[in-house]
């Protein structure tokens, strides 16, 4: 003690009150768009999660945690009368459109420098979010938290269903693959299957399961989830993703979560990830700061037995938004209750 230098408590408390104020002040400038769409899959219902999502709150508690956000509202899609088959995958003129007026709109948010968070409707809409957020910031890093892997392409989908093709249009290594689809030309591959981290498979399809193995991308099915913990995935995942320095893309699909939790989603699988594993996954992501741009899809309350099963399943996708941009479930932040310096 005798040989410390004296300390102006004031001073010192003065300086940590302003530190912790900074810290607490870097917060994100969010943009919000609803994606009413339907289409990529056969389940009415899943356009009304837009709006569900913000009617419990989204926008109020993203502010109340210090982000600046402007919601642009929802797109309007053209309803079309004639949509066939192509090959037999189903309403391609219908998703073709629709994604791109959502990738124009995705830029437009990012243009405005905020980060986009696409509200689903349906996992085909992953094309369009991507596609305009990477046309906006260039090459990017891409985090799929889904039960599917959704790279069926037109020779491998069982269903015919663009719900479940959406990375296949956005891997440059499938470009060959995919044939020329009408409403589509606007469409160029964006993603590299280096920058693809897959958390949370437990349902591919036989055609998945060969390409998954063919890109090498990097997959933490729930296998390895189970064997590895949480802790250890994310910890992988965000090495990786801090080691490529690129704008993250996080495209979650709520059926990723253990259908206990998420009943109200089109295509639930037992054995998905936890409330806490699933809200983690997010907060992690937000430490890295290179989050860019968000999709949550899939909430479709015509799939939820009961009013409490909705709930649940909204409730866990606006949670999950919120994980995204700084919500701390150990409580406040100490400068939550300090006046900001000077």
């Amino acid at each position: 003690w005798h040989d410390c230098v004296p300390v102006n408590m004031s001073q010192l408390g003065f300086t940590f009150t302003r530190r912790l104020h900074h810290l607490h002040q870097q917060r994100s400038r969010v943009g919000l768009i609803g994606a009413p769409f339907a289409k990529g899959q056969p389940r009415p219902g899943v356009d009304r999660g837009p709006d569900l999502i913000r009617a419990a709150g989204l926008l109020n508690r993203l502010q109340e945690q210090g982000n600046e956000v402007k919601d642009y509202g929802n797109l309007t899609f053209e309803e079309l009368e004639e949509d066939e088959p192509v090959g037999g995958v189903k309403h391609v003129r219908a998703v073709g459109g629709a994604n791109q007026r959502l990738s124009e709109a995705v830029r437009a948010v990012k243009m405005d420098g905020r980060v986009s968070v696409m509200l689903g409707g349906d996992h085909s809409l992953a094309i369009g979010s991507i596609h305009g957020h990477a046309a906006a910031v260039g090459p990017l890093s891409v985090v799929w938290v889904d039960a599917h892997a959704d790279v069926n392409t037109a020779l491998t989908t069982p269903t015919g269903n663009l719900h479940g093709q959406p990375m296949s249009f956005l891997l440059h290594e499938l470009r060959s693959k995919i044939p020329v689809l009408p409403n589509f030309s606007w469409m160029t591959p964006c993603v590299s299957a280096k920058d693809l981290v897959y958390i949370g498979l437990r349902d591919l399809d036989p055609g998945e399961h060969y390409i998954v193995r063919l890109l090498g991308a990097k997959v933490f099915s729930m296998t390895e989830v189970d064997r590895l913990g949480i802790g250890r995935v994310m910890e992988e995942t965000c090495d990786h993703l801090c080691t490529r320095k690129k704008p993250v893309h996080l495209s979650y699909d709520v059926d990723a979560i253990d259908p206990a939790v998420t009943p109200a989603t089109g295509t639930p699988v037992p054995g998905g990830l936890t409330y806490r594993e699933g809200v983690y996954i997010t907060e992690q992501l937000c430490q890295t700061g290179l989050l860019s741009g968000v999709d949550m899809v899939e909430v479709n309350p015509l799939r939820g037995p009961t009013e409490h099963a909705i709930q649940s399943t909204v409730n866990t996708a606006v949670d999950l938004l919120l994980g995204c941009f700084g919500r701390r479930r150990e409580g406040n932040h100490p400068s939550d209750f300090l006046l900001p310096g000077p």
